[in-house]
């Protein structure tokens, strides 16, 4: 399975779609039609056989960040306010609809993690790094904050003074760093990378497809709730899933001391 344009590729992987940022000779630098193929590439996750999403860089890096030259060539400097306001939508646009899947996502980092090319692995649920990966958000350099989501979700996945601290600074970590501060999940050898983010789409395939889905969605969307709101979505959410062929499954194999076979209803 391919995507429509090869900036971006998409490919199933068992019941994993593994999706590739192709343009490796730019350092998989993301300029708008290469976020509108990402768009594109993502939408086979749909289809209920799907069960995770795997985002990787070909090449050697995931991705240099944003490509300023076809930014330029654009004419983003001349966008008035609401013309520039019309254009972070559409990019932070591409983001919400990764992060809004109802199923895991885990990106698999290497080499370079830059710019909006970490505002992109920010999107998933799991990231994974090989030892080698470096990582920063230094849009302060050219006189900009990141704004693809990178400051709401950076903050929310290694709080405030971490957020701040490679914000503000510009500061470079290393995947040790970054597996030390919550940024990543596993930090694993370069020629493991692939390997690793199938081993945990195998993981996942152990557990409830929609169960996994709805977990993330009410973390997601609760986590900043007060109690007792989180609650009644947990609530809301567990009505949804009592009724499904699934948990019927689930609870069968727990007595029949066997593994479940989920289907996804």
């Amino acid at each position: 399975m391919t995507a429509p344009s090869p900036l971006v590729l998409a490919e199933r992987r068992e019941d994993a779609l593994v999706v590739t940022l192709n343009r490796p000779d730019k350092l998989n630098a993301l300029s708008l039609e290469m976020m509108d193929a990402l768009d594109a590439a993502l939408e086979p996750a749909a289809d209920p056989a799907v069960r995770c999403v795997l985002l990787h860089g070909a090449g050697r890096c995931f991705s240099a960040g944003i490509d300023l030259t076809s930014l330029l060539q654009a004419g983003i400097t001349a966008l008035d306010g609401p013309q520039f306001r019309r254009l972070v939508a559409r990019l932070q646009g591409v983001f919400n609809r990764l992060e809004a899947l109802e199923k895991p996502v885990i990106a698999l980092l290497h080499g370079y993690c830059f710019g909006m090319g970490l505002e992109l692995v920010l999107a998933a649920d799991f990231r994974i790094a090989a030892e080698d990966t470096v990582l920063a958000i230094q849009e302060v350099e050219i006189g900009l904050i990141p704004d693809v989501g990178g400051t709401t979700r950076l903050v929310r996945t290694v709080g405030i003074p971490h957020a701040k601290e490679l914000i503000m600074l510009a500061r470079r970590v290393d995947a040790r760093r970054a597996y030390e501060i919550g940024l990543v999940h596993e930090v694993a050898p370069a020629g493991d990378l692939l390997s690793r983010g199938l081993a945990w789409a195998a993981e996942l395939r152990r557990c409830a497809p929609l169960a996994v889905g709805l977990a993330k969605k009410v973390i997601d969307r609760g986590a900043h709730l007060d109690k007792l709101t989180l609650m009644e979505l947990e609530a809301l959410a567990q009505s949804t899933l009592i009724g499904t062929a699934d948990v019927q499954e689930g609870i069968r194999a727990k007595l029949e001391r066997r593994p479940p076979a989920f289907q996804g209803r």
